[in-house]
């Protein structure tokens, strides 16, 4: 149903920048710019790129494309190895040229805002105005290679939706008199929330197309996804606004924090990887206190490269008893891999001796048979996260005055850097595992460093 001009009117826009790690990049680098540019995590032919310049893209090489690919796709790429500080930095950056303009309500992530409008900037004419001054006054502040396509809807979900539907540089409108008409030509996958694995249960439902989904009333679409999901998306694929405007529901308090690694070739042996593993926690520990919480359980998640003849015994079960629930998969390196995880629980406590003890508890446990020789990967996670302010005091004093030692350490670590002090075991690890590339939040920096 068409709405009147009255109504015809935009929310929200969604500023998406455009392959923003290789943009800055290239924007750091004049040498890089109109070449084929990707940037990885570490370099290696068997790790994944985690974003390619529009260069890049023209070949057919992506997010996710294994190095080796690229450089028989391109031999001639340039790879780069990922700064997430850098990238931090350049995230707020272009927040305050956006701010510049019309104000955050949003960011879903390092590399998008929202921006709410209101009154007479709802109106089309000035939102599409309010659009290109955003567009200029990051090439102003930030950088000319710095692009992004923003999307213009009257809620947040058609808005994201809108900022993907036109790349790179785009700007795209969805008013409430073209829909759902405007959005029939797009795919399933091209909605926010539908993933590989809710397309195929949609599927198995029946519905394989966007004009077979929008066809749908309300109760079926609530039926279709099984949930209050489906109400949610039946109402803003039609424009209206439902109160969240397609916001994620937050938890009421987080959960877990920690970090993971993918480690580099000189690493992937117990050793190395017991290095690493320091370090994650390390950092992990710190955050937890920066953050202000403390945690009752630990977990360690490893990754192991197995051999062709390895995996091929595993999958047959030829090769004697598993170790816990192993399965072979295929990690996005190309790598075949086994896996091997284990949690410890624990009094909640937030300093780094206590949980180094923990992980070394877990680490002793770790398989030793030849399928579990070579690991390439580490996970350390914080988990059962309970806030200071809720913890109470213990009647027992603690042991080695740990609180204390974490708080110098902290201290000497904001000032000169966060591997200034340390324990010994992750000394070989020590410039290893770099502050990981943020996608799903903003980094916050702590002291002159982001984590």
């Amino acid at each position: 149903m068409g709405a009147s001009a009255a109504t015809d009117l935009h929310g929200f826009l969604h500023v998406d920048l455009n392959s923003f790690f290789a943009s800055v990049e290239q924007q750091l680098h004049p040498e890089y710019r109109n070449r084929p540019t990707g940037v990885v995590p570490t370099i290696a032919d068997t790790t994944c790129l985690i974003a390619a310049s529009y260069e890049a893209k023209a070949l057919g090489i992506k997010t996710g494309t294994r190095v080796l690919d690229a450089r028989r796709i391109c031999p001639e790429i340039i790879l780069v190895h990922g700064n997430h500080a850098t990238y931090a930095e350049y995230s707020h950056r272009i927040v305050a040229a956006v701010e510049r303009v019309c104000p955050v309500a949003h960011t879903p992530s390092i590399d998008e805002m929202v921006c709410q409008l209101l009154g007479r900037e709802r109106e089309p004419a000035r939102a599409r105005q309010i659009a290109l001054e955003i567009k200029q006054a990051i090439r102003d502040d930030v950088g000319e290679t710095l692009r992004c396509s923003i999307g213009m809807a009257p809620n947040r979900y058609l808005a994201k939706i809108a900022s993907d539907m036109q790349k790179p540089d785009g700007l795209v409108s969805l008013l409430p008199s073209g829909l759902p008409g405007s959005i029939a030509h797009l795919e399933l996958r091209d909605l926010p929330g539908v993933g590989a694995r809710t397309e195929l249960r949609l599927n198995a439902k029946g519905i394989r197309t966007m004009p077979e989904l929008l066809a749908l009333d309300r109760t079926a679409m609530r039926s279709l996804f099984d949930s209050v999901w489906g109400d949610r998306v039946y109402h803003w694929l039609r424009g209206n606004d439902t109160g969240d405007d397609g916001a994620p529901i937050p938890a009421a308090v987080q959960k877990s924090l920690g970090h993971s690694h993918v480690l580099a070739p000189e690493h992937r042996n117990p050793e190395g990887a017991w290095a690493v593993a320091h370090k994650l926690l390390h950092k992990a520990a710190m955050r937890l206190r920066m953050e202000k919480f403390f945690c009752g359980s630990l977990a360690l998640t490893v990754k192991y490269a197995l051999s062709a003849s390895q995996a091929a015994s595993l999958s047959g079960q030829r090769a004697g008893p598993r170790t816990g629930n192993e399965r072979v998969k295929k990690h996005l390196s190309g790598l075949t891999e086994t896996g091997w995880g284990m949690e410890a629980r624990f009094r909640p406590c937030q300093d780094t001796l206590s949980l180094l003890e923990a992980l070394q508890g877990c680490w002793k446990q770790a398989p030793k048979d030849d399928r579990h020789a070579k690991p390439f990967f580490v996970g350390i996670t914080l988990r059962n996260l309970i806030p200071e302010a809720e913890m109470q005091g213990s009647l027992f004093a603690e042991p080695g005055n740990r609180k204390e030692l974490s708080a110098t350490m902290d201290r000497l670590n904001l000032k000169y850097g966060h591997t200034t002090l340390h324990f010994a075991g992750m000394l070989p690890a020590r410039d290893s595992a770099p502050t990981r590339i943020a996608f799903t939040q903003i980094p916050v920096q702590y002291g002159h460093e982001y984590m």
